[in-house]
């Protein structure tokens, strides 16, 4: 098991490889299909009020609920992970396959993807803490801050190979 702390650096990724056990700590966001192609028009305006670089995104909701990944191929989803990555988005997490086009991207910007277990339960008892950040008025779609201990998950694409 690798342990991971926010922001990650080219350095941490340079040590990972294609089913590697990771456990992720620190700051993290999250986004799913409302928020992020919002965020990635913030991007392309210069207004993110946050910085990017070394960040991880959770592809999930989060509700009182807990959080749990959602489907990262989601046309409104996959379709940001070359932009985030290019400005400095490290680790996106979430479940499904992804295209090859993405990997691609995903390899040329020293970024991965991470597949971690939908369980609700285990990863919401990670969350120590929760703000909302950007978009409140698409609920628990909107992007919300966690600082978390230890999310698990598997190395699922990085340097151009995949799971």
């Amino acid at each position: 098991m690798k342990h991971l702390t926010t922001p990650i650096t080219n350095e941490d990724l340079n040590n990972l490889n294609v089913g590697d056990k990771i456990v992720i700590s620190g700051t993290i966001y999250t986004g799913r299909d409302a928020a992020l192609p919002q965020l990635v028009e913030l991007i392309k305006e210069d207004k993110v009020p946050f910085d990017l670089n070394g960040s991880v995104i959770m592809h999930t909701a989060f509700s009182e609920a807990g959080i749990a990944p959602t489907t990262s191929n989601k046309e409104e989803i996959e379709s940001t992970i070359p932009i985030l990555s290019e400005n400095g988005v490290k680790i996106h997490i979430g479940k499904g396959m992804l295209s090859d086009e993405t990997a691609t991207s995903l390899k040329e910007n020293n970024s991965l993807f991470v597949i971690t277990p939908p369980v609700a339960a285990l990863l919401t008892s990670k969350v120590l803490e929760k703000k909302c950040v950007l978009f409140e008025w698409e609920g628990m779609e909107a992007m919300f801050e966690l600082k978390v201990d230890s999310i698990p998950g598997i190395v699922a694409i990085h340097k151009g190979e995949k799971i």
